[in-house]
């Protein structure tokens, strides 16, 4: 059986990586294109795709010439079927959310201490 594998951009918390690793999940790095800390989240596709994606906010905004584009992060979700957690503190919630005004339902803003439980009960 192959396990589930959660993706992670650059500077998510070690200790949410190492829950996830001892409750039996895969963490392997993504990329926002920009900082190449793994795969580029732009070249998921069927057979690369993970279960779960994991990052802050800041990770997925850019600059508007940047090549990699939160909409284009958000057609991959879309396309996969592949949820979104992204960090960011409680009391910013309704400003992060106005820079993603495009964000699909599998978009969830989450302050960091609720990001592992909710990533526990999405990959159950």
């Amino acid at each position: 059986m192959t396990r589930k594998s959660v993706g992670y951009f650059e500077g998510t918390d070690s200790k949410l990586l190492t829950h996830l690793v001892l409750a039996g999940y895969d963490t392997v790095p993504v990329s926002n294109g920009l900082d190449h800390h793994g795969q580029c989240v732009a070249h998921l596709d069927s057979q690369t795709r993970h279960d779960l994606l994991i990052g802050y906010l800041h990770k997925i905004t850019a600059q508007d010439d940047d090549d990699l584009q939160s909409s284009d992060i958000f057609h991959i979700c879309k396309t996969y079927d592949i949820p979104l957690l992204l960090e960011v503190p409680s009391h910013l919630h309704d400003t992060a959310w106005e820079l993603l005004p495009e964000a699909p339902d599998l978009v969830e803003l989450l302050d960091p201490a609720e990001t592992l439980d909710r990533a526990l009960v999405l990959l159950a």
